[in-house]
């Protein structure tokens, strides 16, 4: 494994979006590329992005669609489209990551296996007061983030550890739960095997959940990437949850039917 793919899912918050940038541009490990899947933002965020596009340092695409609601999984199989990687790390705009995140998931990458991270969610106050001051979050240190967890500005400091005991990482490897896009990871190979995100679910909620549960039907298997590769999640209002009890329903399914592999609308449209 070679080139990286980083699939970095946005929507009209540019400010959030330069910090997840550079701290990309900061990585330890510059053998990746980014593809920013962008879910219809309007031009503050275009600008944001023609200034990243075209840096030499590591390689930015953009992939684009019109505003008709939320929809990260088609944006994210039009992203995966354009990427030239053997492995797939998908984040979101609204994370940073440290300096030695893509080096990590280069460690944990292992044929069979996708690899869920965690992540440190910021308060509402601190995200405000943090895009405001331009503080660079992935040049800060352990300290500093226990400092932020004694005041309340962070829910959590665990996800900082690292834990050195690999076969721990093995326990689960049929866990779907809490396996989200954030901060998500798997071949490629396996990710078209499955036909990538299914288009069916629109509007928020599962459809991350629903790419883990066909790849495990798939015989893809769990490697727990927490205490390894966390990122920094910033606060933000909660997406519209309209569609929720539909794509439930439908995860539900899916859940039930493991003969149910391939996406029904899927990246096969864009290849």
């Amino acid at each position: 494994m070679k080139l990286i793919s980083v699939i970095v899912t946005t929507y009209n918050w540019p400010e959030v979006l330069e910090s997840c940038l550079l701290s990309l541009i900061a990585q330890q490990d510059n053998k990746f590329e980014v593809i920013i899947a962008d879910d219809g933002s309007t031009a503050d965020t275009h600008d944001l992005i023609n200034k990243y596009t075209q840096l030499n340092s590591i390689p930015v695409k953009y992939a684009f669609h019109e505003d008709l609601g939320f929809r990260a999984g088609t944006i994210r199989n039009k992203a995966v489209a354009l990427s030239k990687g053997d492995y797939l790390i998908f984040i979101d705009g609204d994370c940073v990551v440290f300096p030695n995140f893509i080096n990590r998931h280069r460690q944990l990458a292992e044929p069979g296996y996708f690899v869920p991270g965690n992540r440190i969610l910021l308060s509402k106050e601190f995200t405000t007061s943090t895009l405001k001051q331009k503080t660079l979050l992935h040049k800060q240190s352990v300290p500093f983030f226990i400092a932020l967890w004694f005041q309340g500005k962070i829910n959590r400091i665990l996800p900082l550890m690292y834990n050195p005991l690999a076969f721990l990482r093995y326990r689960k490897p049929l866990k779907w739960q809490k396996a989200m896009t954030c901060n998500l990871a798997m071949f490629k190979k396996d990710f078209i095997a499955v036909n990538g995100f299914d288009e069916a679910f629109e509007g928020w909620g599962y459809e991350d959940s629903d790419l883990v549960i066909r790849l495990i039907h798939n015989g893809v298997k769990r490697k727990e990437g927490r205490f390894s590769v966390p990122v920094v999640h910033h606060w933000h209002k909660q997406n519209d949850q309209s569609n929720h009890d539909e794509n439930f329903q439908r995860l539900m399914q899916r859940l039930k039917n493991k003969n149910f592999i391939r996406a029904s609308q899927g990246i096969d449209q864009y290849q």
